[in-house]
């Protein structure tokens, strides 16, 4: 299991600054150090233990980059067509019966080997036939439309590094190179909880005055995203006892313990309360909105984290709390969030201090640019301000003000999730 000790994430402020508490995870926090071997097909979305080193090069020979004729460029007329009699035809998976001879041409299609002597390759388009000869036009460079051995990968090159989290195109690059068994981190294990006695389980009676559970279900999706084992144990009742007792267990087999609520300052918010009493409470305010109650704590070396428990809230500081955190847990190397620049359609207010996201979504303007519209609701518990969004604008602390036609960083929700 990970191993957190109690003031790697130490922080003697009342409110910690995003980049700060990122800077602390990454320097603080120690990878889980257990590997295990995964066939290609199991590894996507897994983090490599090791470097994959290329056995072979990528491509393995000089091939053809489309269909067309294959020709010795020094044959080439420097100016007129050039006529070549063509002596036979290669298609991809087929070498040529013999090296290319003064005067000759290859009728070859994409990917097929060149054979050898050639070195240029004009496209069909560009040609034509006379009999069997090939007529060429004059202008092309020397080894056009040619892919060298190598040019992609070198045989005994490092491909991936250690620390790369796999997803599609690294797996068809491994593939490529003819690789199937892969050394990766093993998978984190998180318990998940709810907290509240005024959440309900779907589709269970809802009694009054309680809302069904949302949050349970956002975040396991989140964290199965990341490539975490889920285990969701269920809600917790607002019971101090209950919560000490269930976050105790939950600490002593897994990498993580994950609750939404119970993180601010009302009298039933024992989840803060009980991390400072049977574990080490590290902050539990972040200058972010929505979602500044997060708490984050240590117990028995797992790490402890309680997100506010609006949903929308609870994504925020998921994305921009759990996340950093999980990476650096899973050995993963630092995945960093680049938003994209693309022009307010709104105007906004805010303190300065605080990072803050405002939920958006994107058209194309009249004049091409993209715009960002601001959703209308913007409470931490209205779910539709995800679901009829785009992704979010996030204003950095020292911006105060937004006005319509201002420069504004964008991160998808495809990206803040995966």
């Amino acid at each position: 299991m990970a191993q957190l000790t109690d003031d790697c994430f130490a922080f003697g402020g009342a409110l910690l600054a995003v980049d700060e508490m990122e800077r602390i995870i990454r320097e603080r926090v120690t990878p889980v150090a257990e590997a295990e071997t995964v066939s290609l097909g199991a590894a996507f979305g897994r983090v490599l233990a090791q470097d994959v080193v290329a056995p072979i090069s990528l491509p393995p020979f000089d091939n053809s980059a489309v269909d067309g004729f294959a020709v010795r460029h020094a044959d080439l007329k420097g100016s007129g067509d050039t006529r070549l009699k063509v002596v036979e035809r290669l298609t991809a998976g087929v070498s040529a019966a013999h090296p290319l001879a003064r005067g000759e041409a290859v009728r070859i299609f994409t990917g097929a080997p060149m054979p050898e002597g050639a070195d240029t390759v004009f496209m069909q388009e560009d040609c034509r036939l006379d009999g069997d000869d090939v007529i060429l036009p004059p202008g092309l460079k020397l080894g056009a439309n040619r892919r060298l051995a190598g040019e992609d990968v070198k045989a005994g090159s490092v491909i991936l590094p250690g620390g790369r989290r796999l997803k599609a195109p690294q797996i068809a690059l491994v593939a490529a190179v003819g690789v199937t068994q892969l050394t990766v981190r093993r998978r984190l294990r998180v318990a998940l909880y709810s907290t509240g006695d005024e959440i309900a389980e779907p589709g269970s009676p809802l009694p009054k005055a309680t809302t069904y559970d949302a949050n349970r279900f956002l975040l396991a999706a989140l964290l199965s995203q990341l490539g975490a084992q889920v285990t969701d144990k269920g809600i917790l009742p607002d019971d101090r006892v209950r919560v000490a007792d269930a976050l105790r267990e939950a600490a002593r087999d897994h990498d993580l313990v994950l609750t939404s609520g119970g993180v601010s300052t009302g009298e039933a918010d024992y989840v803060r309360e009980t991390m400072e009493r049977v574990g080490t409470l590290v902050f539990w305010r972040i200058g972010i909105k929505p979602g500044r109650p997060v708490a984050m704590g240590v117990l028995d070396g797992a790490a402890l984290i309680g997100l506010p428990g609006n949903p929308v809230a609870a994504f925020v500081t998921f994305v921009r709390v759990v996340r950093p955190l999980l990476l650096q847990l899973a050995g993963a190397a630092p995945e960093p969030l680049i938003a994209l620049p693309v022009r307010a359609a709104f105007a906004y207010r805010k303190k300065a201090g605080r990072r803050e996201y405002v939920r958006v979504k994107l058209a194309r303007s009249v004049d091409g640019a993209l715009e960002a519209s601001k959703h209308p609701q913007d409470g931490a518990g209205v779910i539709t301000s995800l679901t009829e969004t785009d992704g979010l604008v996030e204003l950095s602390e020292d911006v105060t003000t937004v006005e319509p036609g201002s420069t504004v960083g964008f991160l998808p929700y495809a990206v803040l999730s995966g």
